[in-house]
């Protein structure tokens, strides 16, 4: 071992005689006898073990555990850390007579082994058969009220108080009167075992707003929420209608150990049905079963003073509607025949009417299984659907019927009609119509009698409209009020504001003034909007400080009592922000228009607080105007510092037109949210980040958008690069491009049609062979030729830049299987490309856990300083002797490179980093030299010799040293080897 450790030596010493210069930074040797390995290390000692692929293995050697978590993951540098680790801020909630704020408590991100608790993947959704809900819920950790004073200041908080300790708080829910919550405890509860914990099931809890105080609902200990679809809902000031677990449930269905039999699907019947990747399906009776067994409960009326009733028989109760006169309950449950295709939102759905005290009133339908949606836009399902109570009337119901048999391609008029009804019709009281609709409809907001607003859409043409109608007056023809494109955001009038009636509902508010018999609607929007009224007068009565902030109306304050609102007494609660200001909420009031901060929160990561914003508009080459946001370093001056290693993190869209797809979104003075995997966390690494520049697939008239998708993706980007580097802020040798979801579907085939414009990729999440979804935008069998041309699997031997992709293990997205990025790397890897695939143990298609979100960081970092802020033109390639080590030439494009993600060299100074890799081929050519003369003499074999080597800061191995051999094809070295008759270990 001291004579292998010599060897080393030798080669140091060759290599400093003859390079002095090359051995700028000092490299430090350690032989570690326990485990043979020879360790050479610069500033930082990081090494990896190997997995058979050549790829990072999971279990990673910890050599600082300031920068592993857990078994395998990693830290990001501390300058990202410290920002995903802030506290978060508290989430907000009014009570409904706007005098007090709950100040929802939440924690930072869960641990991973929450996400480790087991779930049942059925019918569509996931479920958390411990505590019998939907797995994976977030929860709050305390509850704070506030008092909101008349000046807008807030008073002394009121902790609500009484549960255990440790409790998991969700679904916090106001009494009608405001003087009670209601919400669901759950709390971790040790195992026999003690080496692991889970939460129990979830208790519903009440608390009074006065005291603070909180207790059980239900005095039984055995009674427990059922909260895998609904869970409990006020029905008047003193009751719920609460899901219960149904007391006769006994254990889960055992699963068979030998099937019944095969698992058979049939359509003899030559049905049409085409239907997405949905996830989690059901798949065999022992699902059907083990679904039920779950999503089955017993409704429950309680009261406050412990009165309790049950409500119908046990049934998979999906969701419970109280009429705003607290008379009737509306309540939809699902039942069999269920689906192996289709997720539980298709299956048969029952809607019946009850009262509040408990008696079946009638069923206004029973939709059967609903397999054979079109997969076209704007394709719905048969029979009655959007069933709700109207807002402004006591119990009066409304809902929609398709007229073209839920096909979006059948042309008819109407395509659907609205209808009304009272909860108990009359005898022989047929359901009348309300109003016709010739596109899709899409929703109303009530007033009263005399005014309602509905809206219909048809996405193939972007076509959106809203029409005027006067409910209660037959005479009253509808006419329309705006008729425009849903694309076209200059256009867009805002939504009207609603105000809270008693009842818990939500009308649109009027507006009404002194000496004035007009009538006045708030209409809520970002862009110019035309007069309300049928005389064309209008006035703006609050307009945002556009300058230098981004204001927006949250919500009306002053709608405490039923009827018109006086302009006099208006209160509006806004949000205000700027590029470096975080959100803070105020209370404006008129007449004086005298305004009141109400919240003053800190900045969330105050290390940014100076980070620099710009919106810029830039053109695509066919003429489309495109827009994005740069951000840049606090600090940065791009005169003095010069270009930025740059990050791009966009998501394509689609447009029908080019004067949408060039309109700004959004405003320049929003205030940058950075979320635990934004992009914006390389501003605290010294990137320039150019995020969300837009990416408009265009397809005017009858074109189809996606059959030009990769030259419009290609000009899109050339079109931002080209930007960022006249303006001289990135470096155009290092511009990293990277996104989720569609942005990975963008990235890889950035990287395989424009491998010119971007150093390297991250991709999250992303899919990569449409053909794996066939039933899409259209169908495969329709569009072959765009499926395939547009899929970056089908060009996977054309990316020759590295390429970092990561994706969840357990993602429930229904078109991003994990199976995508698993065949991506294959072909990848198969072609030599430079690529690495991270996959996240339990995680979903976005990422939840610290220990994921903390690794993907790190990856993330990672990648970018290797392949993006130490990215080079050239790199060096040894020829044949060591007389011509400083020449150096361009590997060319078709170069096949190791599918490994290998490893890195964080931990360097950079002013050493442009000499790194001629140090490196150095440094491998001449232990090559002095093994050869060397190892004859060791009792050692060549195989167990290189296997023991690890050159760490520089992360050189034998894979490195026999690369760079090979690469130069010496002789000498060649000839020694083949004679020695190497084999790898």
């Amino acid at each position: 071992m001291i004579r292998l450790h010599n060897i080393i030596y030798q080669s140091l010493s060759l290599l400093s005689s003859s390079y002095p210069s090359l051995l700028l930074c000092p490299t430090f040797l350690s032989l570690n006898l326990h485990s043979s390995s020879i360790h050479a290390s610069g500033s930082a000692l990081r090494t990896a073990r190997k997995g058979s692929n050549g790829s990072a293995g999971a279990s990673l050697i910890e050599d600082d555990e300031s920068d592993s978590i857990g078994c395998g993951y990693r830290l990001p540098p501390p300058e990202i850390r410290d920002i995903v680790d802030a506290p978060p801020l508290p989430a907000l909630s009014f009570s409904p007579q706007r005098d007090k704020i709950l100040f929802l408590k939440r924690r930072a991100l869960p641990p991973l082994e929450e996400l480790a608790r087991p779930e049942e993947k059925l019918a569509g959704i996931r479920i958390d058969g411990k505590c019998n809900t939907r797995s994976r819920m977030s929860f709050y950790t305390g509850i704070g009220i506030h008092q909101l004073m008349h000046d807008g200041t807030l008073g002394p908080e009121k902790e609500v108080h009484g549960f255990p300790d440790g409790a998991k708080i969700n679904f916090v829910s106001w009494s009608y009167d405001g003087r009670h919550l209601s919400f669901s405890i759950r709390v971790d509860e040790v195992l026999l075992n003690q080496e692991d914990s889970t939460s129990s099931k979830l208790r519903l809890w009440v608390a009074d707003v006065e005291t603070g105080v909180a207790q059980p609902l239900f005095q039984s200990p055995d009674i427990y929420l059922n909260a895998v679809f609904d869970n409990f809902v006020w029905v008047d000031n003193s009751t719920l209608l609460v899901c219960t677990i149904p007391l006769s449930r006994g254990d889960p269905p055992p699963k068979p150990l030998v099937p019944s039999g095969p698992k058979i699907q049939s359509n003899e019947r030559k049905n049409v049905i085409q239907v997405r990747t949905f996830q989690d399906l059901l798949k065999d009776k022992y699902d059907e079963d083990l679904f039920e067994y779950y999503a089955t409960s017993q409704l429950v009326l309680a009261s406050l003073d412990g009165k309790m009733k049950p409500v119908g028989p046990p049934a998979v109760y999906t969701s419970l509607d109280p009429s705003p006169d607290e008379k009737y309950i509306l309540i939809s449950s699902i039942h069999r025949p269920y689906s192996f295709i289709v997720p539980c939102g298709r299956f048969p759905k029952k809607v019946d009417v009850w009262t509040t005290d408990g008696k079946f009133v009638r069923e206004l339908c029973d939709l059967p299984l609903a397999e054979d949606i079109p997969i076209a836009f704007n394709s719905v399902r048969k029979g009655m659907r959007s069933i709700n109570w109207r807002a402004d009337k006591s119990s009066m119901l409304y809902w929609v019927e398709t007229q073209d048999g839920g096909d979006a391609k059948v042309e008819v008029s109407p395509r659907d009609i609205v209808y009304t009804q009272p909860a108990e019709p009359q005898d022989g009281e047929e359901p009348e119509i309300l109003h016709k609709l010739d596109l899709r409809y899409g929703g109303i907001s009530w007033c009263d009698d005399s005014l309602a607003l509905a809206y219909e859409s048809w996405y193939k043409t972007r076509r959106t409209r809203t029409w005027v109608i006067s409910p209660g007056l037959k005479d009253s023809s509808p006419r329309i009020l705006f008729d425009r494109s849903s694309e076209d955001v200059y256009s867009d009038p805002g939504s009207p504001m609603l105000r809270r009636t008693p009842a818990g509902t939500y009308v649109i508010a009027k507006i009404r003034r002194e000496n004035d018999p007009g009538t006045y609607l708030l209409l809520n929007g970002s862009a110019n909007t035309r007069s309300f009224r049928n005389t064309g007068e209008k006035e703006r009565i609050w307009e945002s400080d556009k300058d230098k902030y981004y204001e927006t109306v949250v919500a009306l304050m002053s709608d405490q009592n039923d009827g018109d609102i006086n302009l006099d007494q208006l209160k509006i609660l806004t949000s205000k922000e700027s590029k470096t200001e975080n959100t803070q909420y105020f209370l404006q009031c008129w007449p004086d228009k005298k305004k009141f901060q109400i919240t003053n929160f800190p900045h969330p990561y105050p290390q940014l607080a100076s980070l620099q914003k710009e919106m810029i508009r830039y053109q695509r080459k066919d003429g489309v105007q495109l827009t994005a946001t740069i951000y840049l370093p606090p600090g940065y001056d791009s005169s003095k510092d010069g270009p930025l290693p740059c990050l791009v993190w966009s998501y394509p869209g689609e447009f029908k037109s080019k004067d949408a797809a060039g309109q700004v979104r959004g405003s320049p003075n929003e205030f940058a949210g950075i979320g635990p995997t934004s992009a914006l966390l390389w501003l605290a690494r010294g990137f320039a980040i150019l995020s969300g520049p837009t990416i408009p697939i265009i397809g005017e008239g009858d074109e189809e958008a996606n059959d030009r998708y990769v030259e419009q993706l290609v000009a899109s980007a050339e079109a931002a690069v080209e930007e960022v580097v006249r303006r001289g802020i990135a470096h155009p040798n290092k511009i990293s491009v990277g996104g989720h979801s569609y942005g990975a579907f963008m990235t890889a085939n950035l990287l395989a049609h424009a491998p010119h414009l971007f150093c390297c990729g991250i991709a999250r999440s992303g899919a990569y062979n449409r053909t794996l979804t066939p039933f899409g935008f259209r169908t495969l069998w329709e569009a072959t030729n765009t499926y395939v041309e547009m899929s970056p699997f089908m060009s996977a031997n054309k990316i020759k830049k590295p390429i970092l992709l990561i994706h969840g293990e357990e993602d429930n997205n229904s078109g991003t299987l994990t199976m995508q990025s698993d065949r991506f790397f294959n072909a990848l890897k198969g072609h030599g490309a430079l690529c690495r695939l991270v996959v996240l143990p339990y995680e979903s298609h976005g990422y939840a856990s610290r220990e994921s979100i903390m690794h993907v960081l790190w990856e993330t970092d990672r990648w970018l300083q290797k392949y993006c802020v130490s990215a080079s033109d050239v790199v060096p390639v040894v020829s044949n002797g060591i007389d011509e080590l400083n020449e150096v030439t361009e590997i060319s494009d078709n170069k096949a490179v190791p599918a490994s993600g290998g490893g890195s060299s964080e931990g360097l100074d950079r002013e050493w980093e442009a000499c790194q890799s001629l140090r490196r081929a150095s440094l491998c050519y001449c232990i090559l030299l002095v093994v050869m003369s060397e190892l004859s003499n060791l009792n050692v074999k060549v195989s167990k010799f290189f296997s023991t080597v690890r050159l760490s800061s520089l992360d050189l191995d034998i894979e490195d040293i026999l690369g760079f051999w090979t690469v130069s094809e010496d002789p000498m070295i060649c000839n020694w080897l083949n004679g020695a008759k190497f084999t790898s270990s």
